[in-house]
Parts: C-alpha cells; structure tokens; sequence
C-alpha cells in the first residue's frame, strides 16, 4: 500500500463518487426533465411525479448511508483515540477538542501525538492545520 501523507490521505470509492453520485443526479435531473416534458404535453404527470419521487429517495438514502457510516466511523475513531492517549498519558482526551480535531489528529506518531493534542485544545487550532502540523504522519487506510 502507497505511503500515506497529507497530500494524499484523502480517499475516493470510485463506484460511489464517481458513478453511484453522478448517476444519481442525473436520474433526478432526468425525472424533473420529464416532469416538465409531461406537463408540456399534456401527458399525465403522475409518473414524472412518481419518478422525482423515486429518485429523491435513492439520492437520499445513498447520502443518509454514506453519512451514517462516516457518523460511525467517527465515533469509532474517537474511542480509539481516547484509549490512545489514555494508555499514553493515563488520562483522557482534553474535552476541548472537537470531533473534527481528532480526525485529524489521528494522523500524528505517537513521538508528537500527545503534545500535538494538548496544542490543538489550547489553540483550538483548525483540523487541516492539526493535520500541516504533523511531522510523522500515521496512515489510516481503513476510513471510507
């Protein structure tokens, strides 16, 4: 597996961003289309209705499950961390930091996590800043 850095952390599902995604909007796009198509021409506009209906729905789920799983993820990452900096510093993660900061700070080596945690509370410093900020960097290639 490639090394993991800050230029490259980021991870793309082709079957989800690049096909399910647009596929999805353009069966929206499509049904309003027919909508209006239908209604021009004097068809009825119960399946143009139908269709819009159908496809708001897929649109929906597949943002709502893709949320949901990362909503997950995160809490899973939490935890983790959380036991991290227990079993590193025998004390819980600073209540100041937000969620967002310990995504990013799960990147830091354990040699500057620690000090790079107590800084992010203090500085309330922004996660791609937390993220410029590590010099070791700590792959995650398990989040989706």
């Amino acid at each position: 597996m490639k090394t993991q850095n800050y230029g490259n952390y980021v991870r793309y599902v082709p079957a989800f961003h690049f096909f399910l995604v647009p596929l999805g909007f353009v069966t929206l796009a499509s049904a309003i289309a027919l909508l209006f198509i239908a209604e021009r021409s004097g068809m009825s506009l119960l399946a143009a209705a139908l269709l819009i209906s159908l496809s708001l729905m897929a649109v929906m789920t597949m943002f709502l499950a893709r949320t949901f799983a990362c909503k997950v993820q995160d809490r899973a990452i939490r935890a983790e961390e959380n036991l991290r900096h227990f079993a590193m510093t025998g004390r819980l993660l600073d209540p100041r930091l937000t969620m967002e900061q310990i995504i990013a700070l799960r990147f830091a080596s354990d040699e500057e996590w620690p000090t790079l945690c107590g800084q992010a509370a203090s500085e309330r410093m922004a996660p791609d800043a937390i993220k410029r900020s590590v010099r070791c960097w700590r792959a995650d290639h398990n989040r989706v």
